[in-house]
């Protein structure tokens, strides 16, 4: 049997600044990726889908500056895996949610307006 395994890659702004929290040997930085989706209407105007994506990033202490990036309005790409969440409330509801883990996250690069791929590259 094949071993699948499902990684996803997310580019958008971030929402605001990392909560970071140190551990003895790791930190994590939880925060947020707005991302946008435009579709053309009936009438050919193009519609705006936004949503905000909750990340979470894990690293070794000795490397945790690298959350000094994760700064609200910045653009970043960030790869990993989606994670199911459950938990129960104090009321006893059961509440989930779908977060994405980053294995790896970096600045965007910016494409000047206009630019097009050549054929063949």
């Amino acid at each position: 049997m094949k071993k699948i395994e499902n990684t996803f890659t997310v580019l958008g702004f971030v929402g605001k600044d990392a909560q970071v929290r140190e551990f003895e040997n790791a930190s994590v930085a939880r925060f947020s990726v707005a991302v946008c989706r435009g579709e053309k209407d009936k009438e050919g105007k193009t519609q705006y889908t936004s949503a905000f994506i909750s990340i979470e990033a894990w690293r070794k202490n000795e490397n945790k500056d690298s959350f000094d990036r994760i700064k609200k309005g910045v653009m970043l790409t960030c790869e990993g895996y989606f994670k199911p969440e459950e938990w129960t409330e104090e009321d006893g509801i059961v509440r989930n949610r779908v977060i994405m883990v980053a294995n790896k996250f970096y600045e965007t690069p910016e494409k000047e307006l206009g630019e097009k791929k050549e054929k063949g590259k």
